[in-house]
């Protein structure tokens, strides 16, 4: 019925159809593979710590999140917070913006880079600029939270190192704080 140019035309369009999706939906070996799980875990609060200086106060504030593929060390980590100290009548404040998130059970640290201080601050004179602080949190179900601080490294020396934090040994005594661990 056909002539022979038209049943090859008709043939190689056929060929053509059946081939190009298998084409398209083969993946691109350049690509880097997706994971096969991303979990998230956050830290979310703001709390008074127990201070031993009777009319001072110091706050912690975090909005803190980090998201995981396979291994403990968190792939990317994003927010901030905000540690305020109340002394002689002012109020000092740095912000820091997060470079690490860890939660494992009733535990978090979280580490970040110094962004902006309130105006006279003495870890301007003390600190190097994008100083790097580090918080500890004990955040059980019921019972005392606790936090933990680590301070800023003087001036020429070295950094604080990301995702670390002394042990939360300072009792929350108002507000509090809601960690997620990844699932």
């Amino acid at each position: 019925m056909f002539n022979r140019p038209l049943r090859a035309t008709a043939l190689l369009a056929l060929v053509i159809a059946v081939a190009t999706p298998v084409a398209v939906a083969a993946p691109d070996p350049s690509l880097p593979p997706v994971p096969e799980s991303v979990t998230v875990s956050s830290l979310i609060g703001d709390g008074r710590m127990d201070y031993p200086v009777a009319d001072q106060e110091v706050r912690v504030s975090v909005d803190a999140r980090s998201a995981y593929g396979v291994g403990s060390m968190p792939q990317r980590s994003w927010g901030t917070f905000r540690i305020s100290h109340a002394q002689d009548g002012r109020l000092y404040w740095g912000e820091f913006k997060v470079d690490c998130l860890t939660t494992g059970g009733p535990t978090a640290t979280v580490t970040g880079r110094l962004v902006r201080t309130s105006p006279g601050h003495p870890w301007l004179a003390a600190l190097d600029p994008h100083t790097r602080m580090g918080v500890s949190f004990f955040v059980p179900d019921g019972g005392e939270a606790r936090i933990g601080l680590s301070g800023g490294t003087k001036k020429g020396e070295p950094l604080l190192t990301r995702c670390m934090a002394p042990a939360a040994d300072a009792k929350i005594v108002d507000g509090g704080f809601l960690l997620r661990d990844r699932d």
